[in-house]
């Protein structure tokens, strides 16, 4: 496979995982300010294309191994700060990878009937033998899944739009439920993105071999980002109760709507979920693990404490947590954008 779509394909499979594909993330920062939660995902994917080619940029230009380096470079202070810096990432980096293998079980156990706790179990025990194999495999696994998700995505998007109402309809359908601005939430979603994206885009260092993949990269990667984005938020309208009571709008809407997509939707899910939980994990023991006998073990820690913390449940974790760290990743964006 062409590096290029190698490095897209993790792009993608980190940033659409449980909140995006399930419907939770799109409402939050998009949905619930109607027709104008779409100038946002426009404005979102071009902010997340110019990360991620500023990032690219400095990589490629100062080859950077750590996300240390990185932080030196960008943001010039005393190292005390930016060790302070680091440590948010992490710990950022860290509770996102809780919220994926969370949401893995709040799929088994809405859609399947089965206690979030089994599929959290499943998750942590596959994603522990996906670290086992280095960046590789988890290059690898994105290479392979991503593309099918992607296709499935598309498919059910097409399907969905013989089903839509007007424009009239559609703007009375949605009620403005969020105060916030738009153009702030759509900031706030492209901010901690970029929170998880530049550590991830760290790790592939080895794929990038010069400046004009760099902009390729950015371009399809912003464009597909839009493109499922516009997918989601289409789905939503669709929802028939009260979306602030679903764990996962977008499953309720094929469950409920595309019935004869339920599984195929279910594996989206599932599939994007293991995605982004191993782009995270994976990220997460690079910044923070020296050797291989260490490595092994805050990986087998990081799993086993991810099963206990999914009991918080997903939308929780998703409602709290996003907004907050959007806010605490404002100042990497804007130092990335004057750099």
């Amino acid at each position: 496979m062409n590096n290029i779509f190698k490095v897209i394909f993790v792009i993608i499979g980190t940033i659409i995982g449980a909140g995006f594909a399930s419907g939770q993330e799109i409402y939050l920062f998009f949905f619930s300010h109607g027709i104008k939660g779409l100038i946002g995902i426009l404005i979102s994917s071009i902010i997340i294309g110019i990360v991620i080619y500023k990032t690219l940029k400095i990589i490629n230009k100062y080859g950077i191994e750590t996300y240390k380096d990185f932080l030196e470079i960008l943001i010039k202070k005393n190292k005390k700060f930016n060790k302070i810096i680091n440590l948010i990432i992490n710990i950022f980096i860290l509770i996102t990878f809780f919220i994926m293998v969370a949401g893995f079980g709040a799929y088994f156990e809405q859609e399947l009937g089965i206690n979030s706790l089994i599929g959290s179990t499943i998750l942590a025990i596959i994603t522990f033998i996906v670290f086992m194999t280095s960046i590789k495999g988890v290059v690898k696994a994105n290479g392979i899944l991503v593309p099918i998700l992607i296709g499935f995505l598309v498919i059910i998007g097409i399907i969905n739009l013989s089903d839509l109402p007007s424009i009239e309809e559609f703007q009375n359908y949605i009620i403005n439920t969020n105060e916030t601005k738009y153009y702030l939430n759509a900031i706030l979603y492209s901010s901690y993105n970029s929170i998880l994206l530049i550590p991830v885009l760290l790790t592939l260092k080895s794929y990038i071999k010069d400046k004009k993949q760099i902009a390729k990269i950015s371009i399809i990667s912003s464009i597909i980002i839009f493109i499922l984005s516009i997918i989601i938020f289409l789905l939503l309208v669709q929802v028939d109760v009260d979306i602030t009571k679903l764990e996962m709008p977008a499953v309720y809407v094929v469950s409920n709507t595309f019935r004869s997509l339920k599984y195929i939707y279910g594996f989206i899910i599932l599939g994007s979920i293991f995605t982004t939980t191993i782009s995270l994990g994976s990220s997460f023991l690079q910044n923070t693990t020296k050797t291989k006998k260490n490595y092994t073990q805050v990986a087998l820690i990081m799993c086993i404490i991810s099963v206990l913390i999914s009991k918080i449940g997903f939308s929780n974790l998703v409602n709290l947590l996003y907004p907050v760290f959007g806010y605490l990743g404002l100042l990497q964006i804007v130092k990335l954008l004057i750099n």
